[in-house]
């Protein structure tokens, strides 16, 4: 089986690529790398030059992968950064992913695409209707949001107006090693593993620590992502997520904790973001009901694990 991925480079794509490469070692690994990356493509992975935003890249990609499986992980994903950017954010996310669709229409509508949305796009649901569920409105409150909604819509719109065999994950908070520092469990290890080689003095900046948000750790997602692409039903739509809150407090209390140093915690105003979502937990009962995919691995050790990653970095 051929695969192709796009935005192998960034989080979550290495992880997906280790998991293929580990249960499916005769699989076939191509990955789509953008000039600016600045990370290269796993070793397993056959690397193609190309751009979504790019129609004639795309092509040439497809013609060299001709994929059975596409896993469509690139985005701009920055929410804060969405409020400077937006029309960029929109031209990759939503027109970057029609792009792709027309590739694949153009190789025969044959292959499977898994496409990676976000559950920002539901908005701030009151918490008496959370865990929210795949048949919520869609009402997002950042431009990276509504970019990414878009793309949820366009991805289901080429399933019923030209028939491709798509599936939509609605991913809610992931992290683990590798995650880039401008996600807020991610910042708080680099800013502890500086701290413990003695760069920078014990303080901990911080955004808005009483927002509640869904985390799974990101190679439970790479599963999810597989199972995805072998089990998920045409058209569906799934989130992916633990279907349990946790507090960015807590985030950082466990992390204060695996670091054992002791730090003053000071809040930063750039930190905090325009709009903001008081609690946002997904039902992932569909995905699981469907697959029998579980979150496996527990917070506590997801975030060692980060603080881990960050000290070697550093």
């Amino acid at each position: 089986m051929r695969i192709l991925i796009t935005g192998v480079s960034g989080f979550a794509g290495p992880h997906l690529v280790r998991h293929i490469a580990g249960t499916k070692p005769d699989h076939e690994i191509w990955g789509l790398v953008w000039a600016g990356d600045r990370a290269a493509p796993p070793n397993s992975v056959r690397p193609i030059e190309g751009d979504i935003t790019d129609v004639s890249s795309l092509a040439a990609a497809f013609s060299s992968a001709r994929p059975d499986i596409v896993f469509h992980l690139a985005a701009a994903s920055s929410v804060a950064g969405s409020w400077k950017e937006a029309g960029w954010f929109l031209e990759v996310n939503a027109i970057g992913t029609a792009n792709l669709l027309e590739a694949v229409r153009a190789n025969g509508n044959t292959t499977r695409v898994v496409v990676a949305s976000t559950g920002e796009i539901y908005g701030a649901v009151p918490a008496e209707h959370q865990p929210i569920n795949e048949d919520a409105p869609l009402e997002p409150i950042s431009p990276y949001a509504a970019s990414k909604a878009a793309q949820d819509l366009v991805t289901a719109q080429y399933f019923h107006g030209h028939g491709l065999d798509t599936v939509r994950l609605r991913l809610f908070n992931h992290t683990g090693p590798g995650r880039p520092p401008q996600f807020a469990a991610s910042s708080f290890a680099r800013q502890l593993a500086r701290i413990e080689r003695g760069l920078d003095p014990p303080r901990l900046t911080v955004g808005n620590l009483d927002a509640i948000r869904d985390f799974t750790d990101v190679r439970d997602v790479a599963r999810a992502y597989w199972l995805a692409a072998t089990d998920g039903i045409a058209g569906g739509v799934y989130n992916v997520c633990s279907s349990q809150g946790t507090s960015i407090r807590r985030v950082l209390e466990i992390l204060i904790e695996a670091s054992g140093v002791e730090v003053e915690i000071e809040e930063d105003p750039g930190r905090l973001r325009t709009a903001d979502i008081p609690q946002l937990v997904g039902d992932n009962s569909r995905f699981t009901d469907l697959t029998g995919w579980r979150p496996e691995i527990p917070l506590g050790q997801t975030l060692g694990d980060l603080l881990d990653w960050w000290r070697h970095q550093i």
